[in-house]
């Protein structure tokens, strides 16, 4: 019975915030004002409120620009807390577009949506990142390529560094900043979950997002850490597979420090 209260809490509220801010957003899109890129935090905080998702902040994003935010990644959830802490847009899978509600709320948001696998249209999708980067947008880039379990950082593809490389020719300095993020899920109801418990708060690719989402609504109360490290400047000199290797083992010590409680706050 509770179980259900809570999801028709958060249906409703989703509902009521969405209707109430989708005029707002899609003047905003059309004039290219900039609430446009304001108003999705706002809608991101709240709805993190709602479901039961408590964000907790270590470090701070750097102000250094153009900025690339370089994260691991667990859920879909990581939109939402990412999204709460800062003004950003998403690189995200073609495929998200067409997921029903999160493929509509994704484009209202401005993501990028990229196809790895079609090469032709690579140049494309990273000078469109690129020009985002070098406009003073702050872009945030999954760079696993795929979700994991919650208690491990998995290899970094370099080749999704490629838009930074694209930018340099048009950054001010000649130079793009890469800042690693670490997301970590620790606790569920103020109770760490521990390396056997903590994939329930993961998506793994091969469960159907319905079914999970309706999950974490119903559990809530789960405790996140977001960890930012320091931003990495990378130019015309920086070899990208190296820069992916650093970046990939700055989010891994920040989601060990996370899930050992071992944070700075």
């Amino acid at each position: 019975m509770i179980a259900a209260l809570r999801v028709a809490i958060v249906v409703a509220a989703f509902l009521i915030l969405t209707l109430a801010l989708l005029p707002v957003q899609l003047i905003a899109l059309g004039i290219g004002h900039s609430v446009m890129r304001q108003l999705p935090r706002w809608w991101h905080r709240v709805m993190c409120r709602v479901i039961g998702l408590n964000v907790r902040v270590s470090g701070s994003l750097s102000q250094s620009r153009p900025l690339l935010l370089v994260a691991n990644h667990i859920s879909w959830k990581d939109i939402l807390v990412l999204g709460s802490v800062a003004d950003v847009v998403f690189i995200a899978k073609s495929e998200v577009r067409g997921w029903p509600v999160l493929g509509w709320l994704a484009r209202l948001q401005r993501s990028v949506f990229v196809e790895r696998e079609v090469r032709r249209k690579t140049g494309a999708q990273i000078s469109e990142v690129s020009a985002r980067l070098v406009s003073g947008e702050v872009v945030v880039l999954f760079a696993e390529g795929t979700t994991s379990d919650g208690n491990r950082v998995m290899p970094f593809n370099s080749s999704l560094f490629g838009a930074a490389s694209a930018a340099l020719p048009f950054a001010p300095d000649g130079k793009v900043h890469i800042q690693p993020v670490s997301i970590a899920y620790t606790s569920l109801h103020g109770m760490p979950m521990g390396r056997y418990h903590r994939p329930v708060a993961g998506w793994p690719g091969d469960v159907a997002l319905g079914p999970h989402m309706l999950r974490v609504i119903r559990d809530g109360a789960l405790d996140v850490d977001v960890v930012f490290s320091d931003a990495v400047p990378f130019d015309a000199s920086t070899n990208r597979k190296n820069t992916a290797r650093l970046v990939e083992a700055r989010v891994r010590e920040g989601l060990n420090a996370a899930l050992r409680g071992k944070l700075n706050r």
